[in-house]
């Protein structure tokens, strides 16, 4: 791909961006400098700059552009937070994460992803800020907990108790959740009088969270 089209093909996102609310300048401009094409998959290059869905391996799916970014506003990272990121996937959204925070720690639940995610991380100049695992997300990473943000790339029925646990006060979660049925992306905020606040996003579509690791791939 030429400079010019590049170029091009970055502006168009980040116009589909403002076009779906997403105006948070960092945000956008993670979304605009990531070159999506490095995470893709072979033969899925071509369509990475687009705001689509794209197949990886073990089945899964890199999230569309506008879908993460939707996400990433309502996490409201900063750059002296530590953040967890369950579900790695093609490690794209880390990246964008490591652009956002002071450290991102990821976990992933299969190895072939694993190591697809660390190769493009590497090569992308971020893998200095990052921790990537294979492991058990609904589980987290109790050793580096507690965490200022997380974010769950995978639906469940409500944030998991040790997700929840390893939250700071003060922290938010983001993830999509289930109910009859029905997929929302969910803000969850950790309020320092251990109360907790939740407030809808926008409508998600994404594979549930399971537990464990993967016993193939």
């Amino acid at each position: 791909m030429s400079d010019t089209d590049h170029r091009f093909r970055a502006a168009r996102l980040v116009l589909a961006l403002r076009q779906a609310g997403v105006t948070d300048q960092r945000v956008t401009q993670a979304l605009e400098t990531t070159p999506r094409d490095l995470f893709a998959a072979r033969g899925f290059a071509d369509d990475a700059w687009e705001n689509v869905e794209l197949p990886i391996d073990c089945g899964q799916t890199m999230t569309r552009p506008v879908t993460a970014a939707l996400m990433l506003q309502a996490l409201d990272v900063g750059q002296g937070h530590a953040v967890l990121e369950i579900g790695a996937g093609s490690g794209f959204v880390t990246a964008l994460l490591a652009r956002l925070a002071r450290r991102v720690y990821s976990i992933e639940r299969f190895r072939t992803l694993v190591e697809r995610a660390q190769g493009a991380l590497e090569r992308s100049g971020l893998a200095g800020r990052i921790e990537l695992r294979l492991g058990d997300g609904a589980s987290g990473w109790a050793e580096a907990a507690p965490f200022e943000r997380i974010l769950i790339m995978a639906c469940a029925s409500d944030l998991p108790e040790d997700l929840a646990r390893q939250l700071a006060p003060g922290g938010v979660a983001v993830m999509p959740v289930e109910r009859d049925g029905e997929q929302v992306i969910t803000r969850f905020e950790k309020r320092r009088d251990g109360a907790w606040e939740r407030r809808a996003i926008a409508p998600a579509r994404f594979g549930a969270l399971e537990a464990g690791v993967a016993r193939e791939l």
